[in-house]
């Protein structure tokens, strides 16, 4: 198939897109809830069959399932997750909806639309003989039971193309922050609230006191480091001086030294309040991606994005990880941000430009098509 008859094809499965794209974010996969994630799971092993010709394995851990489709000589890896942040029962208060072009709904550009996308410029390919994919159920909630998996088959790959949304200027993404994940968690001593609160040691004062240091942590670097104090909890009672408090913290960088350089700094917080204990758990959970291992790809990609008539994409610095930051730490070569246009992940307002989902469904099948071609040895 020529590069003209490529887009054209993609052109032309524009209405089967938008309709696979409403039934999967209808089909809610709510981060660790094992019910919906296992009747997504159903749902997309059946489409993948279709295109690749093959069942799916499904691989269960701590009852997560991940739906892997490995080639016997894998030059290319189709890697992508279909869990989102959103709570089940989302879907009823914001369903898919289409205005102007315009898709929105839980998870429609994170991943849900890249996903479709994927499985059409599967469609449009001769050969899919040494394409390996793999959707994971637990990338929102750190990837804990499917990162294993994530890198045996990147490490059995020549390249690692993740369908992660595009920039909102469709922009591929060649580096990502990495990142870690931490609980700080404070004893203090129960007392009475209003009779006697100098005879407690206030574990929400002291959480209060860490989320200040932690802020400096991130300042501390110039703003290019963030430290993020997310989820907090403390107390039991309203008249109770709390016994107990906690916070998680999310951490973003360019570079492992600042990672480290961050834990460390973590690791080593001290309790400011006399009697409060405090425990750290979590550390670095994802490192950098180094846009210099994309460079490849990324120029493979622009090459195909002139030949099938559309503008070559450019390579973006993304402040935020995804499961290439594991693959591109092993050394794989991996592009990223490969799926939708859109924007507002995580946001009430994500959405996806429908308009350019045949241009990105024929860029990428034109680019595995090439790296398929090539070599195994490409890295």
């Amino acid at each position: 198939m020529t590069a003209n008859d490529l887009f054209a094809a993609a052109r032309s499965m524009s209405p089967a897109m938008l309709h696979r794209l409403e039934t999967l974010v209808s089909c809610e996969s709510a981060p660790g809830s094992l019910p919906h994630l296992s009747a997504c799971a159903d749902l997309l092993a059946g489409w993948g069959e279709e295109v690749l010709g093959r069942p799916a394995r499904r691989v269960v851990v701590d009852g997560v399932p991940h739906l892997l489709w490995p080639a016997a000589r894998q030059r290319v890896l189709l890697l992508g997750h279909y869990d989102t942040v959103w709570p089940a029962g989302t879907v009823r208060a914001r369903p898919f909806t289409v205005i102007d072009d315009i898709a929105t709904g839980p998870g429609v550009c994170d991943m849900k639309a890249g996903i479709v996308q994927m499985f059409a410029a599967l469609s449009l390919l001769a050969d899919t003989s040494h394409i390996g994919v793999l959707l994971t159920g637990d990338e929102e909630s750190g990837s804990v039971t499917s990162r294993g998996l994530i890198e045996r088959e990147a490490g059995r790959s020549g390249a690692v193309l993740v369908c992660e949304p595009s920039t909102a200027e469709g922009h591929v993404k060649v580096a990502r922050k990495g990142g870690s994940v931490y609980r700080l968690t404070v004893r203090g001593r129960a007392a009475h609230a209003g009779a006697e609160p100098h005879r407690g040691v206030n574990a929400t004062v002291e959480v209060a006191h860490q989320v200040l240091t932690l802020l400096a942590l991130g300042a501390a670097n110039g703003g290019d480091t963030s430290v993020t104090p997310t989820v907090l909890s403390g107390g039991t009672t309203t008249n109770t001086v709390p016994e107990q408090a906690s916070v998680a913290v999310d951490v973003r960088a360019w570079t492992g030294a600042e990672l480290e350089r961050v834990d460390q700094a973590i690791r080593g917080l001290v309790p400011r309040l006399p009697e409060a204990a405090l425990w750290v758990d979590g550390g670095i959970n994802r490192h950098p991606m180094v846009a210099e291992l994309a460079q490849p790809l990324l120029d493979a990609t622009r090459e195909v994005a002139r030949s099938i008539g559309v503008s070559p994409p450019e390579g973006a610095h993304a402040a935020g990880a995804s499961d290439g930051n594991f693959t591109a730490a092993l050394g794989v070569p991996t592009l990223d941000g490969l799926g939708a246009v859109g924007g507002g992940s995580h946001a009430r307002d994500e959405y996806v430009d429908l308009r350019r989902m045949p241009e990105r469904t024929a860029l990428l099948a034109g680019l595995v098509d090439r790296l398929t071609a090539i070599s195994p040895a490409f890295r």
